[in-house]
């Protein structure tokens, strides 16, 4: 992989003219290039697992091409997809803060491309980068706040589907 695609590919996939709900949109030219200098890139064929529910978080993943499926198991040995993720997204955030395993399992559903920054050099990088901080903690904050939104959800048709 040549250098400049090697830079290029990230910069645009984290969030330069993207969409604003992504965690580094909107940051300056240099902290996005400074990231970009964290990560690796790998290529992943379909059905790889980036990690498993779990085990230690190592860092964080970024999708810039293909598509990653979210999923949790029960102790039983059931599954249940929760979501899929696509370019731009951003996974094991969560986990690589706390420094706790995993939550969830992430699998490759197509070939795919993903950048991955080691936690110590992301936690530096924060560290370094009060603006970008903030940017995180506001894309953990919408998250819990969609997940109160869809646990309120389901209690609700629950309590609904009781009643009748």
């Amino acid at each position: 992989m040549n250098r400049d695609h090697y830079l290029h590919l990230p910069v645009s996939v984290l969030g330069a003219g993207q969409a604003s709900d992504r965690v580094f949109s909107g940051l300056p030219a240099h902290a996005l290039r400074q990231l970009c200098s964290l990560h690796s890139i790998h290529d992943y064929p379909s059905g790889a697992v980036l990690f498993q529910e779990g085990e230690p978080a190592e860092g964080i993943f970024l999708v810039c091409s293909g598509a990653v499926k979210l999923s949790v198991g029960s102790s039983h040995g059931d599954s249940l997809l929760l979501r899929s993720a696509g370019p731009g997204e951003i996974l094991g955030l969560c986990s690589a803060l706390t420094g706790q395993g995993y939550e969830v399992t992430a699998q490759t559903t197509t070939a795919s491309e993903v950048a991955f920054i080691r936690r110590k050099d992301f936690l530096r990088y924060l560290r370094e980068h009060g603006d970008v901080c903030l940017h995180v903690v506001e894309s953990l904050s919408n998250d819990v706040q969609a997940a109160y939104d869809r646990v309120r959800t389901l209690g609700l048709d629950r309590m609904r589907h009781n009643l009748n």
